[in-house]
Protein backbone atom coordinates (compact mmCIF):
# COMPACT_ATOMS: atom_id res chain seq x y z
CA UNK A 1 0.00 0.00 0.00
CA UNK A 2 0.89 3.62 -0.74
CA UNK A 3 -0.01 7.27 -1.66
CA UNK A 4 0.40 7.99 -5.05
CA UNK A 5 -0.61 11.62 -4.79
CA UNK A 6 -2.43 14.25 -2.98
CA UNK A 7 -4.07 17.26 -3.56
CA UNK A 8 -5.10 19.98 -0.98
CA UNK A 9 -7.59 22.65 -1.47
CA UNK A 10 -7.67 25.66 1.15
CA UNK A 11 -6.22 22.77 3.75
CA UNK A 12 -4.37 25.23 6.38
CA UNK A 13 -1.39 27.37 4.56
CA UNK A 14 -2.03 25.92 1.42
CA UNK A 15 -4.82 27.47 -1.27
CA UNK A 16 -3.78 24.64 -3.53
CA UNK A 17 -1.10 22.02 -4.10
CA UNK A 18 -0.75 18.39 -5.65
CA UNK A 19 2.41 16.32 -4.04
CA UNK A 20 3.42 13.07 -6.13
CA UNK A 21 4.99 10.87 -4.18
CA UNK A 22 7.74 7.63 -4.71
CA UNK A 23 6.51 4.14 -3.51
CA UNK A 24 9.42 4.30 -0.48
CA UNK A 25 10.55 7.27 1.22
CA UNK A 26 9.51 11.25 0.55
CA UNK A 27 11.02 14.11 2.20
CA UNK A 28 9.83 17.70 3.05
CA UNK A 29 12.44 19.94 3.55
CA UNK A 30 11.85 23.81 4.46
CA UNK A 31 11.84 26.36 7.38
CA UNK A 32 9.43 26.42 10.36
CA UNK A 33 6.14 27.70 9.27
CA UNK A 34 6.37 26.61 5.44
CA UNK A 35 4.04 24.15 6.15
CA UNK A 36 6.11 21.05 6.38
CA UNK A 37 4.15 19.58 8.56
CA UNK A 38 0.97 20.22 7.67
CA UNK A 39 1.32 18.65 4.27
CA UNK A 40 1.82 15.07 6.65
CA UNK A 41 -1.22 16.02 8.66
CA UNK A 42 -3.15 16.01 5.31
CA UNK A 43 -1.90 12.50 5.35
CA UNK A 44 -3.41 11.98 8.60
CA UNK A 45 -6.39 12.96 7.92
CA UNK A 46 -6.82 10.90 4.65
CA UNK A 47 -6.39 7.84 7.17
CA UNK A 48 -8.59 9.53 10.38
CA UNK A 49 -10.57 11.74 9.05
CA UNK A 50 -9.23 14.16 11.69
CA UNK A 51 -6.03 16.11 12.25
CA UNK A 52 -3.24 14.86 14.60
CA UNK A 53 -2.19 18.39 15.70
CA UNK A 54 -6.05 20.39 15.70
CA UNK A 55 -9.04 18.80 17.07
CA UNK A 56 -11.06 21.85 15.92
CA UNK A 57 -11.93 21.07 12.11
CA UNK A 58 -12.87 24.02 11.19
CA UNK A 59 -9.92 25.54 11.99
CA UNK A 60 -8.12 23.94 9.37
CA UNK A 61 -9.44 25.66 6.92
CA UNK A 62 -7.83 28.48 5.29
CA UNK A 63 -8.17 32.12 6.93
CA UNK A 64 -10.88 33.82 4.89
CA UNK A 65 -12.03 30.73 2.89
CA UNK A 66 -15.30 28.68 3.49
CA UNK A 67 -14.16 24.88 3.13
CA UNK A 68 -11.10 22.53 2.76
CA UNK A 69 -10.73 19.59 0.77
CA UNK A 70 -8.21 16.83 0.96
CA UNK A 71 -8.11 14.26 -2.23
CA UNK A 72 -5.61 11.21 -1.68
CA UNK A 73 -4.78 8.79 -4.50
CA UNK A 74 -3.96 5.26 -2.90
CA UNK A 75 -2.48 1.69 -4.65
CA UNK A 76 -3.66 -0.95 -1.73
CA UNK A 77 -3.36 -4.57 -2.82
CA UNK A 78 -3.23 -3.36 -6.31
CA UNK A 79 -6.28 -1.52 -6.45
CA UNK A 80 -6.45 1.72 -7.21
CA UNK A 81 -8.64 3.53 -4.63
CA UNK A 82 -9.59 7.42 -3.66
CA UNK A 83 -10.26 8.60 -0.29
CA UNK A 84 -11.52 12.38 -0.14
CA UNK A 85 -12.07 14.37 3.46
CA UNK A 86 -13.29 17.80 2.90
CA UNK A 87 -15.26 20.44 5.27
CA UNK A 88 -17.45 23.48 4.44
CA UNK A 89 -17.90 25.62 7.44
CA UNK A 90 -21.25 25.41 8.73
CA UNK A 91 -21.76 22.10 7.46
CA UNK A 92 -20.67 18.46 9.08
CA UNK A 93 -16.91 17.00 7.46
CA UNK A 94 -17.55 14.51 4.35
CA UNK A 95 -15.34 11.57 4.18
CA UNK A 96 -15.85 9.77 1.21
CA UNK A 97 -13.79 5.93 -0.34
CA UNK A 98 -13.84 5.66 -4.10
CA UNK A 99 -16.81 7.93 -4.62
CA UNK A 100 -19.10 6.50 -1.44
CA UNK A 101 -19.76 8.59 1.44
CA UNK A 102 -18.77 6.96 5.17
CA UNK A 103 -22.21 7.40 7.57
CA UNK A 104 -19.24 7.08 10.64
CA UNK A 105 -15.67 7.83 10.30
CA UNK A 106 -15.32 5.17 12.36
CA UNK A 107 -15.96 2.53 9.54
CA UNK A 108 -12.89 4.08 7.78
CA UNK A 109 -10.63 3.71 10.51
CA UNK A 110 -8.10 0.34 10.31
CA UNK A 111 -8.54 0.77 6.32
CA UNK A 112 -5.08 2.86 5.72
CA UNK A 113 -2.66 2.09 8.58
CA UNK A 114 -1.14 5.11 9.51
CA UNK A 115 1.91 5.86 12.43
CA UNK A 116 2.56 9.35 13.05
CA UNK A 117 6.02 9.89 14.94
CA UNK A 118 6.30 14.32 16.07
CA UNK A 119 7.22 16.22 18.25
CA UNK A 120 3.79 16.84 19.79
CA UNK A 121 4.16 13.15 21.11
CA UNK A 122 6.04 14.42 23.92
CA UNK A 123 2.26 15.00 25.56
CA UNK A 124 2.40 11.58 26.23
CA UNK A 125 5.32 11.64 28.74
CA UNK A 126 4.03 15.17 30.04
CA UNK A 127 0.40 15.37 29.79
CA UNK A 128 -2.33 13.37 31.94
CA UNK A 129 -3.85 10.08 31.75
CA UNK A 130 -6.31 10.41 29.23
CA UNK A 131 -3.32 11.69 26.00
CA UNK A 132 -1.95 8.03 27.40
CA UNK A 133 -5.50 6.14 27.15
CA UNK A 134 -6.09 7.67 23.24
CA UNK A 135 -2.64 5.88 22.50
CA UNK A 136 -3.67 2.36 23.86
CA UNK A 137 -6.96 3.00 22.27
CA UNK A 138 -5.82 4.31 18.81
CA UNK A 139 -3.59 1.54 18.14
CA UNK A 140 -5.73 -1.33 18.79
CA UNK A 141 -9.07 0.61 17.39
CA UNK A 142 -7.16 0.58 14.03
CA UNK A 143 -7.61 -3.11 13.69
CA UNK A 144 -10.59 -4.08 16.18
CA UNK A 145 -13.59 -2.24 15.02
CA UNK A 146 -15.12 -4.14 18.05
CA UNK A 147 -12.95 -2.67 20.37
CA UNK A 148 -13.57 1.15 18.91
CA UNK A 149 -17.76 0.00 19.02
CA UNK A 150 -17.41 -0.45 23.21
CA UNK A 151 -14.86 2.66 23.54
CA UNK A 152 -17.65 4.94 21.73
CA UNK A 153 -20.40 3.20 23.80
CA UNK A 154 -18.71 2.90 27.25
CA UNK A 155 -18.12 6.89 26.26
CA UNK A 156 -21.71 7.58 25.54
CA UNK A 157 -23.01 5.65 28.87
CA UNK A 158 -20.65 7.46 31.11
CA UNK A 159 -21.68 10.49 29.90
CA UNK A 160 -25.39 9.86 30.70
CA UNK A 161 -24.26 8.13 34.07
CA UNK A 162 -22.77 11.39 34.86
CA UNK A 163 -25.71 13.82 33.72
CA UNK A 164 -28.29 11.84 36.20
CA UNK A 165 -25.61 11.83 38.98
CA UNK A 166 -25.44 15.32 38.50
CA UNK A 167 -29.75 15.05 38.42
CA UNK A 168 -29.83 13.49 41.72
CA UNK A 169 -27.77 16.17 43.28
CA UNK A 170 -29.79 18.69 41.93
CA UNK A 171 -33.24 17.27 43.24
CA UNK A 172 -32.27 15.95 46.01
CA UNK A 173 -33.57 12.57 44.91
CA UNK A 174 -31.62 8.83 44.19
CA UNK A 175 -32.75 6.19 41.95
CA UNK A 176 -30.90 3.19 42.69
CA UNK A 177 -32.65 0.98 39.78
CA UNK A 178 -32.68 3.88 37.34
CA UNK A 179 -29.11 4.10 37.98
CA UNK A 180 -28.30 0.51 37.97
CA UNK A 181 -29.16 0.19 34.13
CA UNK A 182 -25.99 2.43 33.44
CA UNK A 183 -23.87 0.31 36.16
CA UNK A 184 -24.60 -2.77 33.90
CA UNK A 185 -23.81 -1.37 30.55
CA UNK A 186 -20.56 0.15 32.11
CA UNK A 187 -19.51 -3.15 33.41
CA UNK A 188 -20.65 -4.98 30.03
CA UNK A 189 -18.43 -2.43 28.05
CA UNK A 190 -15.68 -1.27 30.25
CA UNK A 191 -14.83 -5.06 31.05
CA UNK A 192 -14.52 -5.84 27.68
CA UNK A 193 -12.18 -2.79 26.89
CA UNK A 194 -10.10 -3.78 29.98
CA UNK A 195 -9.48 -7.59 28.57
CA UNK A 196 -8.59 -6.28 25.30
CA UNK A 197 -6.04 -3.63 26.98
CA UNK A 198 -4.10 -6.25 28.93
CA UNK A 199 -4.08 -8.52 26.00
CA UNK A 200 -2.83 -5.93 23.68
CA UNK A 201 -0.24 -4.86 26.45
CA UNK A 202 1.01 -8.07 26.72
CA UNK A 203 1.52 -8.95 23.29
CA UNK A 204 2.68 -4.70 22.59
CA UNK A 205 5.26 -4.36 25.62
CA UNK A 206 8.05 -7.30 24.33
CA UNK A 207 8.11 -4.98 21.06
CA UNK A 208 8.39 -1.71 22.31
CA UNK A 209 11.33 -3.31 24.93
CA UNK A 210 13.02 -4.74 21.45
CA UNK A 211 12.46 -1.07 19.74
CA UNK A 212 14.00 0.96 22.49
CA UNK A 213 17.08 -1.37 22.76
CA UNK A 214 17.81 -1.09 19.28
CA UNK A 215 17.78 2.71 19.14
CA UNK A 216 20.12 2.93 22.56
CA UNK A 217 22.32 -0.03 21.76
CA UNK A 218 21.10 -1.60 24.88
CA UNK A 219 22.61 0.59 26.92
CA UNK A 220 19.14 1.88 29.05
CA UNK A 221 16.46 -0.68 30.56
CA UNK A 222 13.05 0.63 29.81
CA UNK A 223 9.35 -0.48 31.11
CA UNK A 224 5.74 0.21 30.09
CA UNK A 225 3.33 -0.69 33.01
CA UNK A 226 -0.43 -0.85 32.49
CA UNK A 227 -2.36 0.41 35.60
CA UNK A 228 -5.86 -0.25 35.96
CA UNK A 229 -8.38 -0.27 38.62
CA UNK A 230 -9.99 -3.07 37.42
CA UNK A 231 -6.49 -5.16 37.94
CA UNK A 232 -7.49 -5.95 42.11
CA UNK A 233 -11.30 -4.84 41.81
CA UNK A 234 -14.17 -6.60 39.23
CA UNK A 235 -15.36 -3.25 37.92
CA UNK A 236 -19.21 -4.02 39.35
CA UNK A 237 -17.72 -3.64 42.81
CA UNK A 238 -15.79 -0.54 42.27
CA UNK A 239 -18.99 0.92 41.45
CA UNK A 240 -21.07 -0.09 44.15
CA UNK A 241 -17.70 0.60 46.66
CA UNK A 242 -17.34 4.12 45.02
CA UNK A 243 -20.99 5.15 45.10
CA UNK A 244 -21.43 7.40 47.40
CA UNK A 245 -18.35 9.22 46.63
CA UNK A 246 -19.80 9.50 43.08
CA UNK A 247 -23.22 10.69 44.57
CA UNK A 248 -21.17 13.82 46.32
CA UNK A 249 -18.95 14.45 43.36
CA UNK A 250 -21.38 14.03 41.08
CA UNK A 251 -19.62 11.75 38.49
CA UNK A 252 -18.01 8.64 38.25
CA UNK A 253 -14.50 8.40 39.73
CA UNK A 254 -14.06 4.72 39.24
CA UNK A 255 -13.39 2.78 35.89
CA UNK A 256 -11.56 2.01 33.00
CA UNK A 257 -11.80 5.64 32.30
CA UNK A 258 -8.76 5.90 34.37
CA UNK A 259 -6.53 3.62 33.34
CA UNK A 260 -3.09 4.81 32.70
CA UNK A 261 0.54 3.55 31.57
CA UNK A 262 3.80 4.35 33.63
CA UNK A 263 6.47 5.28 31.42
CA UNK A 264 10.18 3.85 33.26
CA UNK A 265 13.36 4.27 32.78
CA UNK A 266 15.76 2.27 35.26
CA UNK A 267 12.87 1.72 37.42
CA UNK A 268 11.91 5.33 37.63
CA UNK A 269 9.41 7.82 36.12
CA UNK A 270 11.02 8.88 32.55
CA UNK A 271 9.13 12.20 32.75
CA UNK A 272 11.32 13.32 36.44
CA UNK A 273 14.54 11.52 35.23
CA UNK A 274 14.76 10.87 31.74
CA UNK A 275 16.86 13.17 29.72
CA UNK A 276 15.21 15.35 26.11
CA UNK A 277 17.35 12.45 24.06
CA UNK A 278 15.91 9.21 26.53
CA UNK A 279 12.63 10.51 26.58
CA UNK A 280 12.33 11.04 22.39
CA UNK A 281 13.72 7.42 22.12
CA UNK A 282 11.25 6.04 24.48
CA UNK A 283 8.63 7.76 22.58
CA UNK A 284 9.98 6.73 19.24
CA UNK A 285 10.33 3.06 20.14
CA UNK A 286 6.81 3.51 21.34
CA UNK A 287 6.04 4.45 17.79
CA UNK A 288 7.97 1.88 16.09
CA UNK A 289 6.03 -0.95 17.84
CA UNK A 290 2.72 0.50 17.19
CA UNK A 291 4.15 0.20 13.38
CA UNK A 292 5.21 -3.40 14.05
CA UNK A 293 1.75 -4.17 15.95
CA UNK A 294 -0.29 -3.11 13.43
CA UNK A 295 1.40 -4.38 10.68
CA UNK A 296 1.28 -7.76 12.20
CA UNK A 297 -2.75 -7.22 12.88
CA UNK A 298 -2.87 -6.24 9.09
CA UNK A 299 -2.76 -7.72 5.78
CA UNK A 300 -0.88 -4.01 5.15
CA UNK A 301 1.93 -2.50 5.40
CA UNK A 302 1.38 1.20 7.63
CA UNK A 303 2.19 4.66 6.06
CA UNK A 304 5.14 5.75 8.13
CA UNK A 305 5.54 9.68 9.25
CA UNK A 306 8.33 11.24 10.59
CA UNK A 307 7.75 14.97 11.66
CA UNK A 308 11.32 16.76 12.63
CA UNK A 309 12.18 13.28 14.63
CA UNK A 310 16.07 13.68 14.00
CA UNK A 311 16.04 17.29 16.11
CA UNK A 312 17.67 16.44 20.00
CA UNK A 313 18.66 13.20 18.93
CA UNK A 314 22.73 12.38 18.54
CA UNK A 315 23.98 10.63 15.50
CA UNK A 316 24.24 7.40 17.48
CA UNK A 317 20.65 7.36 17.75
CA UNK A 318 19.83 8.62 14.27
CA UNK A 319 22.04 6.14 13.09
CA UNK A 320 19.88 3.46 14.64
CA UNK A 321 16.79 4.99 13.72
CA UNK A 322 17.52 4.85 10.50
CA UNK A 323 18.80 1.10 10.54
CA UNK A 324 15.17 0.38 11.38
CA UNK A 325 13.64 2.38 8.97
CA UNK A 326 16.38 0.54 6.14
CA UNK A 327 14.59 -2.75 7.21
CA UNK A 328 12.31 -3.94 4.58
CA UNK A 329 9.75 -4.78 6.84
CA UNK A 330 8.70 -0.70 6.36
CA UNK A 331 6.75 0.62 3.50
CA UNK A 332 6.15 4.21 2.14
CA UNK A 333 7.55 6.48 4.92
CA UNK A 334 7.27 10.77 5.12
CA UNK A 335 10.00 12.86 6.44
CA UNK A 336 9.97 16.46 7.30
CA UNK A 337 12.80 18.42 8.63
CA UNK A 338 14.70 21.69 8.12
CA UNK A 339 18.43 20.92 7.52
CA UNK A 340 18.43 19.82 3.65
CA UNK A 341 21.91 18.19 4.44
CA UNK A 342 21.37 16.14 7.54
CA UNK A 343 17.70 14.70 5.65
CA UNK A 344 19.61 13.68 2.33
CA UNK A 345 22.67 12.47 3.96
CA UNK A 346 20.38 10.12 6.61
CA UNK A 347 18.01 9.06 3.42
CA UNK A 348 20.97 8.02 1.31
CA UNK A 349 21.97 5.78 4.31
CA UNK A 350 18.61 3.87 3.51
CA UNK A 351 19.33 3.07 -0.01
CA UNK A 352 15.78 3.24 -0.54
CA UNK A 353 14.36 5.56 -3.49
CA UNK A 354 13.44 9.00 -2.14
CA UNK A 355 12.40 12.40 -3.27
CA UNK A 356 12.50 15.64 -1.76
CA UNK A 357 10.19 18.56 -1.89
CA UNK A 358 11.67 21.85 -0.55
CA UNK A 359 8.86 23.95 0.62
Amino acid sequence: MYLQKISLVNFKNFDSKTFEFKEKINCFIGQNGVGKTNVLDAIYYLSFAKSYFNPIAVQNIQHEKGFFMIEGDYSINDRQEKIICSLKKGQKKILKRNGKAYEKFSDHVGQVPLVIISPSDRDLVTEGSDTRRKFIDGVISQQDKKYLQDLIAYNKVLSQRNALLKYFAANRTFDATNLEVYDDQLVNYGTNIYDKRKQFLENFIPIFNQKYQIISNDKEQVDLVYNSQLHITSFRDLLKNSLEKDKILQYTTVGIHKDDLSFEIGEYPIKKFGSQGQQKSYLIALKFAQFEFIKQQSDLVPILLLDDIFDKLDEHRVAQIIELVNNDEFGQIFITDTHSDRTEKVIQQSNKPYQIFKL
